[in-house]
């Protein structure tokens, strides 16, 4: 069985980071219409070449919306940058014991008497004679 596939040319997310979020989501309606309009096609039997592109229209729409999604997150970031405050999915991702964890200052204070006892009997290195 031969398939004759027909492409239509893909949307290169390159081309879409330069754009603006208006010609973004302007993009985006019009891909939906397209996609709409090949599924009543496929419903009404329609020719081949518009049933391969109902993919490459998915597809397109998937990375519009990726798109504008990363310049949001990335949005975001630089204004949280600095801020005492971020929001959860803009923190580092760690684990929950990680999160409670000592941070490093924490974990160098110490007691009079321990930074008593480390000033009085300091670690004393010795040279081993070979």
């Amino acid at each position: 069985r031969l398939t004759t596939r027909f492409y239509v040319a893909k949307i290169k997310a390159r081309d879409l980071r330069g754009k603006k979020k208006e010609e973004l989501l302007k993009q985006l309606e019009d891909l939906k219409v397209e996609l709409s309009q090949l599924r009543v096609a496929k419903v009404t039997g329609g020719a081949a070449s518009k049933l391969s592109k109902i993919r490459v229209v998915r597809k397109s729409i998937a990375r519009v919306l990726t798109v504008i999604n990363q310049t949001q997150k990335e949005n975001l970031r630089k204004f949280y940058k600095g801020k005492k405050y971020k929001p959860l999915d803009l923190r580092p991702r760690k684990t929950r014991a990680m999160r409670r964890r000592l941070n490093k200052h924490e974990e160098s204070l110490m007691t009079k008497k321990m930074q008593r006892k480390s000033r009085l009997y300091t670690i004393r290195k010795f040279a081993v004679k070979a």
